[in-house]
């Protein structure tokens, strides 16, 4: 299958500016591997609102949220229609509020298929802007992919126009919920607040912390994620760089987490997921290089995962 890359240098859904950089931390370190992985494919870049970030916040309980909204537009049409030229899109994000539109522009794509999402992440991402502590939308997409306003713990008071542009994000691409919670899988939780944990309780989602996958063999429990995802026709696969252990590999992501995974051990997650052969479409996030304290760190070792990935997919 064709690669096709998709650039998506945004990052006004993150608290932390930096990672609509990450793309160009992962050139550099393929440039410095000696690797032409960026000549090899051809790509796509998303025009960018990160000019959005200078303007005053209107919405302080889901920050730039009418922006999101746009971006988020763009990614799903550019996903989409490359999924029916039949590409593979690898999408390359700045911050992971870009996953609803990559999510959307899958269902846009294949709107009669049942989704699957394997979410790789130190994060659960499931707050609404009722929930949200922080305001910022990279916290947000799974939330928003499902339709989950979680009013039941809701703690702030929204005002009506940022309800707007919630309901707009929710309904990008179709206007429904593009997946259900029985088919989305946590690799690497560990990082999440009590409204997040309210809802994976409620519909039991099935989420494995770094030390569960350690104790019970990560074979097994990537197994058992794919037979939950047994009746999904299609597969995402989200990757979020916080899910790798900041303090093994460095600190270059907005939101770093102790105790993450190695290298090897999301390389190994990946590959026994696209073995399945329902893979579709795999994303990339969070790479901030101005937060890395140990050079281009971070990026060398997503580009290290991404060039191995490559050869699965290409077969």
């Amino acid at each position: 299958m064709e690669i096709k890359l998709i650039k998506n240098r945004s990052d006004i859904g993150a608290g932390t500016r930096g990672s609509d950089m990450g793309i160009d931390a992962l050139e550099i370190a393929a440039i410095n591997a000696d690797d032409d992985f960026f000549h090899r494919h051809v790509h796509e870049d998303v025009q960018t609102h990160n000019e959005t970030i200078y303007q005053k916040n209107t919405n302080c309980f889901a920050k730039r949220i009418e922006h999101v909204v746009q971006q988020c537009e763009r990614v799903c049409s550019v996903v989409s229609k490359n999924l029916q030229q039949t590409y593979f899109p690898i999408v390359l994000s700045g911050d992971h509020s870009s996953a609803l539109g990559v999510i959307s522009g899958i269902k846009k794509a294949f709107p009669d298929k049942k989704l699957g999402v394997v979410w790789i992440d130190a994060h659960a991402d499931l707050h609404s802007p009722f929930t949200s502590p922080s305001g910022n939308i990279h916290g947000m997409p799974l939330a928003a992919a499902m339709q989950l306003d979680n009013l039941p713990c809701a703690v702030n008071e929204v005002s009506n126009d940022t309800v707007d542009s919630w309901n707009q994000l929710k309904n990008i691409g179709i206007a429904q919920p593009k997946l259900s919670s029985e088919h989305l899988v946590y690799f690497g939780l560990r990082d999440f607040e009590a409204a997040e944990e309210h809802l994976i309780n409620q519909f039991g989602i099935l989420h494995y912390r770094v030390e569960q996958i350690r104790a019970a063999g990560l074979t097994h429990c990537v197994q058992e994620a794919i037979d939950r995802l047994q009746d999904a026709d299609i597969i995402f696969v989200s990757f979020d760089v916080d899910s790798l252990d900041c303090d093994q590999i460095s600190y270059g992501t907005g939101t770093p987490v102790k105790s993450g995974f190695k290298p090897d051990e999301v390389l190994n997650i990946l590959e026994l997921v696209f073995a399945t052969g329902k893979v579709v479409c795999l994303e990339v996030a969070e790479i901030n290089p101005l937060l890395d304290n140990k050079g281009n760190k971070m990026a060398e070792t997503a580009f290290g995962i991404l060039r191995q990935l490559e050869k699965k997919i290409v077969q």
